[in-house]
């Protein structure tokens, strides 16, 4: 751990990361909670809304207790050690004037610098929570939660953003987690969703969403929170920052656009679910090469996106055969595969100081997936071992928000 004076602290890149971070937080709460609550049924709205937030409570106690550490300190290429475990880290000394930093941002508070990071745990592991709704039991979740984002989020973190990780040394570029984050909890996502089984009904009965203008608010506070996650990890308010903000935008027109056009030419019309899907779909694309190209290349990722991510969630959800329920493999699992690799293809090396190879990228991205994968089963497997991880039939029958929770969304 690093002390140094307050007066060695950027104010200004402190206040954009720690607004960044709120931004980041208002994707999960109330972002991701919305959007996933306005697509299950109304019978699962209290539980979809809780089991986010209670996720989201408990990756905040599991991050500072020991996934900070695990992920940000320097010890080896697949791990970091203890030294900042059991929110030990975050130095504050009023009468000498010091402070703790980060050995990878030592121009701004060490707390801000966590809580930033916080904030991609959170939204990471409640991303899961889309593919497992209506059927998983609350209280496997909840320890399943607790768990991933020890056990994978974190070592997955640590290759690709700590210094010394074995990806980050390999060269390939994830800006803003289109492998941590997006790769990552998709092909969880898509885990879960297979050693969960289908839900009761799924390909017989029309599973209708509750509230599509839930979903559409969920939509909006996504795009507006993640300019703090590409800008805000520029870690800087600077030109990069603001570069980051502007394809962010521009990528979420063009996914937007793209699915609502593919949408409109093979099923005859243009839904605002479709709208909503390609717009998140580009900003997935975007995420990991979100400070390193033209805004132009923006644009195509953000249409390329669009296109495979409603193939994603079409035909190749169809043919892999597990009921992720909200898509979240289809978006942002093809979403952040795609976006990974077109940005060795769009990357400019006068803005990014480097040149990221194609190779790199995919050996990043099947890594993270591989990992992911094996370690998500890993968990699913224990946990089954002492507690049951979906409802009983009668259970789903009635809704969990009913037969968990004791409550209804009237």
């Amino acid at each position: 751990m690093e002390m140094v004076p307050f007066s060695a602290i950027e104010k200004a890149d402190t206040a954009w990361v720690m607004i960044s971070a709120a931004l980041v937080l208002l994707m999960t709460l109330p972002g991701i909670a919305l959007f996933y609550a306005g697509l299950v049924r109304r019978k699962n709205v209290v539980n979809t809304l809780a089991a986010v937030f209670a996720v989201a409570c408990i990756v905040t106690l599991t991050w500072f207790a020991l996934g900070y550490s695990l992920a940000f300190s320097a010890d080896s290429p697949w791990l970091g050690n203890l030294s900042r475990a059991w929110f030990s880290s975050l130095h504050y000394d009023s009468k000498r004037s010091m402070l703790s930093v980060s050995h990878l941002a030592p121009h701004l508070p060490e707390a801000a610098y966590a809580l930033f990071q916080a904030a991609f745990a959170i939204i990471t592991t409640c991303l899961i929570v889309g593919a497992v709704v209506e059927r998983m039991r609350f209280a496997a979740l909840l320890v399943f939660a607790a768990l991933w984002s020890v056990v994978v989020y974190a070592p997955v973190a640590h290759w690709v953003w700590e210094g010394g990780g074995w990806l980050n040394q390999l060269g390939a570029l994830d800006f803003a987690g289109g492998a941590v984050v997006h790769v990552n909890a998709g092909v969880a996502a898509l885990v879960c969703a297979t050693m969960l089984g289908r839900r009761r009904g799924y390909g017989t009965e029309a599973f209708e969403p509750h509230s599509l203008g839930w979903t559409a608010i969920g939509t909006a506070l996504l795009l507006f929170g993640w300019f703090g996650f590409n800008a805000g990890s520029a870690l800087s308010a600077d030109g990069r920052a603001a570069l980051a903000f502007v394809v962010t935008l521009v990528a979420a027109a063009a996914g937007g656009l793209a699915w609502m056009l593919m949408e409109w030419v093979v099923r005859g019309a243009p839904t605002l679910l479709g709208l909503l899907s390609g717009l998140i779909g580009g900003l997935v694309a975007i995420t990991p090469a979100a400070g390193f190209v033209q805004v132009g290349s923006a644009a195509l990722m953000g249409l390329i996106a669009g296109v495979v991510c409603f193939w994603g969630a079409t035909w190749l959800k169809r043919r892999l055969g597990a009921d992720d329920s909200l898509d979240v493999f289809g978006v942002h699992g093809v979403g952040g595969i795609a976006g990974s690799v077109l940005t060795a293809v769009f990357a400019d090396p006068v803005i990014a100081g480097t040149s990221p190879t194609v190779l790199n990228q995919l050996v990043a991205v099947l890594a993270v997936a591989a990992y992911s994968a094996v370690g998500t089963a890993v968990l699913l497997f224990l946990i089954r071992l002492v507690m049951p991880l979906r409802v009983d039939s009668v259970q789903e029958m009635e809704g969990l928000d009913i037969s968990l929770h004791l409550e209804r969304q009237h």
